[in-house]
């Protein structure tokens, strides 16, 4: 133990989503999730606003959908995520030398080895700076805990979360420890923490009071001495700057289980080159493959060989896993499957010779196959495949015509798009063909306007300020992430018991990627196909919500439709000239329609359900709106047309004027750590 709190934990606040929310500006203040979006997938991380709805990392999606079924599911984007940790790690390095990081978003220093003055002033203001200089440079916001040791620096940093410094003064260790949970000691788990709760201690000072002899016969020598001496204040470990990685491993869950031999051996060969791959890109060799099976059941056996001598030649590890894997019976079906080298080692020269002769036999094959005059360019990896491309949701993409944006969702032979970047309005939702030649996967843009160039894709100022959109009439200039106070959410409305809904006015999306649902036979002259009941999707139209858009523009699917798709907002229910759904807004009831008070009912959706008249392809004064004044034809509906609560008899009346696309998502939360 120190003298001083000279040790620094950072913990970025729900790092993956908190991101995401800073990319994009119709997301920010509503629950995100981040993480697998199929059936079988896992939370990385949520934001605050889907915790208080009981999401948490590590759960499974599919329980997370059903905790909050109107949040944004998007698939994780790690390029822009180690961007924003070298940023951040950067910032920590010129503080001192000693860092170590944890993860992506997480590290200690040792600000002794920095040269600040071991005193609570110095240490405290090194920490304001630090959080401030992390809002500055990436948009968002970390925690920091100060502390004479480690253990305690973790423990005041998760208590200071959200965005928040906390600093534990020498001498008040244990009066702030003791009356903890044991779980808040590093290392103690919830199979540790089962083991000492049947010997009645569940606190720290329980632990303590247990004394070393009795946690070393409940857990053994090692775990028990170290947890006695935690639980009484006392931890000498160091911050070591340099962690050496002990193994490099790859898995994959897959949405169905794999019961065709040869479709497992396929797998576990891919899993063997991109194993090789991240072998290669840190430098290393390794000794012994592993192979790791999941069945259906849950049950996972691993095996192990040891070669001769350390490899990073993925013929080698492809050879070996194939080998590990023809003594373990798959015909009962996988779940998951994964292949991993340890006994790590720095390249030799056999290793690179022996590299570079491997690559030099591959590209003469290559070409000795390849046919005369031939101008295509090889697929990545062993035996690719080029296929239509997979719009997931979150993913970034651009528009010859319409710029920057990202995925909302896609299905039916549509992607849905909203147009915005980290630096503008909450933007316009448009659709299209997944085979849009105009549309194509992009790249993440910097979270702040005029980044340093290099600290994120795309990051100087002349880039940045190119890609913003200019903004429309009476649209206020966007300035940096996070910089403009967002409205407190209110609680989230009940669902409706009998219509098949979330609370709030998004759609539950379809939790099987790839796979979508069949478009709905009986629409009405609707500007769009209508999603059928099974679904589950909004048919609310999303194309276009400019004054000009008439029945048929940007005809395609409702925005959401199709797997992990987002859901997307009700118009409000002020639909004055003036009046713009932006994040927050009150969605309202309207009259006669839907069961209570911000829940609307869903065309196809239960007997007798009406849609929802609000948000037409086009709500403008010289919109069409049906066979007559103020009557909407009901999609989906047949031939009989539904009277339109809110333009009513006067379609050129201000509750029909021009609404502007609002937020994605529909459900109010609470307020990432």
């Amino acid at each position: 133990m120190r003298g001083a709190p000279t040790i620094l934990h950072l913990d970025m606040d729900a790092f993956y989503a908190s991101a995401e929310q800073a990319a994009k500006p119709s997301l920010r203040g509503k629950p995100v999730v981040v993480g697998g979006i199929g059936p079988r997938g896992v939370v990385a991380t949520a934001s605050y606003e889907a915790r208080v709805f009981g999401v948490r990392s590590a759960m499974a999606t599919a329980q997370a959908r059903r905790l909050c079924p109107n949040a944004a599911y998007l698939t994780p984007r790690f390029s822009l995520y180690r961007d924003v940790s070298e940023v951040v790690m950067g910032l920590l390095r010129a503080l001192s030398p000693l860092v170590e990081p944890l993860s992506l978003d997480e590290a200690f220093v040792d600000l002794e080895a920095g040269g600040v003055e071991p005193t609570a002033a110095a240490v405290r203001a090194v920490g304001e700076r630090l959080r401030r200089d992390i809002r500055t440079a990436t948009g968002l916001s970390g925690s920091v805990g100060l502390a004479a040791s480690k253990m305690l620096a973790k423990i005041a940093s998760e208590e200071a979360k959200p965005d928040g410094l906390l600093l534990i003064e020498p001498g008040t260790e244990l009066e702030r420890l003791w009356p903890m949970s044991v779980r808040a000691i590093p290392g103690v788990g919830p199979a540790t923490a089962e083991t000492l709760r049947r010997a009645g201690i569940t606190t720290v000072a329980e632990t303590a009071e247990a004394g070393e002899a009795e946690l070393v016969r409940l857990l053994g020598k090692a775990h028990g001495a170290g947890l006695y001496a935690m639980a009484t204040g006392h931890d000498d470990r160091p911050v070591v700057a340099e962690r050496d990685a002990k193994s490099v491993s790859v898995e994959d869950t897959f949405e169905e289980d794999l019961t065709d031999r040869t479709r497992v051996q396929l797998e576990i060969a891919r899993l063997a080159d991109r194993c090789v791959q991240r072998l290669r890109a840190a430098g290393r060799s390794g000794r012994t493959v592993v192979i790791k099976v999941r069945s259906y059941d849950f049950s996972t056996l691993t095996r192990s060989e040891t070669l001769r001598g350390p490899t990073d030649d993925p013929a080698v590890v492809r050879e070996a896993a194939a080998r590990l894997l023809d003594g373990v019976d798959t015909t009962t079906g996988v779940r998951l499957l994964g292949v991993g080298v340890s006994g790590l080692a720095d390249y030799t020269q056999e290793d690179l010779f022996a590299q570079a002769a491997s690559e030099a036999a591959g590209a003469a094959a290559d070409a000795a196959e390849a046919p005369q005059g031939s101008q295509e360019a090889p697929a990545e990896g062993a035996g690719a495949v080029v296929g239509p491309r997979r719009w997931l949701p979150g993913l970034d993409v651009r528009h010859a015509e319409h710029g920057a944006g990202w995925v909302q969702g896609s299905g039916v032979g549509r992607v849905t798009v909203r147009f915005e970047t980290p630096w503008s309005e909450p933007g316009r939702v448009r659709t299209f063909a997944v085979d849009d030649p105009d549309l194509e996967p992009g790249e993440p843009l910097p979270l702040v306007r005029g980044a340093l160039p290099g600290a994120l894709p795309g990051g100087d100022a002349a880039t940045g300020a190119a890609q913003a959109p200019t903004p429309g009439p009476g649209e206020a200039a966007a300035g940096e992430a996070g910089a403009a106070p967002l409205p407190e959410p209110g609680p989230a409305p009940e669902a409706d018991p009998g219509s098949g809904l979330g609370p709030g006015p998004g759609p539950v999306a379809d939790p099987v990627p790839g796979e979508a649902p069949e478009s709905g036979t009986g629409s009405g002259p609707g500007p769009g196909p209508v999603a059928s009941p099974a679904s589950g999707a909004d048919p609310r139209l999303q194309a276009d919500t400019g004054p000009e858009a008439g029945p048929g523009a940007d005809a395609g699917p409702a925005a959401g439709v199709g797997p992990g798709s987002v859901p997307d907002p009700v118009c409000g229910a002020d639909s004055g000239p003036e009046a713009e759904v932006g994040p927050g807004s009150d969605v309202g009831p309207v009259p006669g329609v839907g069961p209570g008070p911000g829940v609307r009912a869903v065309a196809g959706v239960g007997p007798g359900s009406v849609p929802d008249p609000v948000c037409s392809a086009d709500s403008g004064p010289e919109a069409e709106v049906g066979p007559g004044p103020g009557v909407r034809p009901a999609m989906g509906a047949g031939p009989v047309s539904v009277p339109d609560p809110v333009c009513g008899s006067d379609p050129g009346g201000a509750g029909c004027a021009e609404r502007e696309a609002g937020p994605v998502v529909g459900g109010r939360g609470g307020s990432g750590g």
